[in-house]
């Protein structure tokens, strides 16, 4: 895995990898939302993950994911903040990207 420095870095690497996908999060899936594909935990794998702290506010920190899914079909990335601004999910989606937390 790749080692970025900060998060503009880390999705012009990815870019560069073909994860050219902007995935945002709704409640039970991934959406894409220049296409409206939507991706359900079971439809896409995490290939790398990259957490981001905050120096002066850690409510200002995310996790960049970078998908695929299990089709191949699709490439992207999902940034998700944590802490107050994070976004309300399933139950399937927080275990889906909780995998990931501690790798």
């Amino acid at each position: 895995m790749a080692v970025y420095d900060n998060l503009i870095d880390a999705l012009k690497g990815l870019k560069a990898k073909g994860f050219t996908t902007d995935f945002n999060m709704a409640f039970d899936a991934i959406k894409c939302s220049a296409t409206g594909k939507t991706l359900s935990p079971a439809e896409f794998e995490i290939v790398a993950h990259y957490r981001f702290e905050a120096n002066t506010d850690p409510d200002d920190s995310s996790v960049l994911y970078a998908i695929q899914s299990t089709d191949g079909s699709l490439k992207g990335v999902l940034i998700s903040a944590y802490g107050v601004y994070s976004d309300p999910v399933s139950e399937s989606m927080i275990q889906k990207l909780k995998v990931h937390e501690h790798e």
